[in-house]
């Protein structure tokens, strides 16, 4: 069992930035792809970015990519989310996932085993 627990959230203006952080307790942090989920208002689940499990690898939303960035610090059991340049249309609530030992990322959210309880993040001005 892999228990996640996001945070980071909040109100940020267009253009502004924000951090999201993961922070999973349980089995080896290690062994698993991680991403990024979000959910906005009257929307389905979308993907936005995950990371592979050997770290060398990471995907990206179009609609986030060159304004986002996932990265993981096995060590301390922790992934991230360095959100810059955000729009409005970022606002949702985030979710942090956890995909299958040993497992390549997918985009599909039913590949990801574990789940946090998400972050709200507005973008308004």
């Amino acid at each position: 069992q892999v228990r996640l627990i996001e945070s980071g959230g909040g109100l940020a203006q267009p253009g502004g930035s924000l951090r999201l952080s993961c922070v999973a307790s349980g089995r080896t942090f290690s062994a698993y792809p991680l991403a990024w989920f979000r959910q906005g208002p009257g929307k389905e689940r979308e993907f936005v970015a995950a990371v592979s499990w050997i770290v060398t690898n990471s995907y990206y939303s179009n609609s986030v990519k060159g304004r986002f960035t996932i990265s993981r610090d096995n060590a301390k059991n922790t992934a991230y989310l360095q959100m810059n340049n955000l729009n409005v249309e970022d606002t949702a609530v985030y979710y942090c996932a956890a995909g299958r030992s040993y497992s390549s990322p997918t985009f599909d959210p039913s590949d990801y085993d574990y789940w946090g309880q998400g972050t709200q993040v507005t973008v308004s001005s």
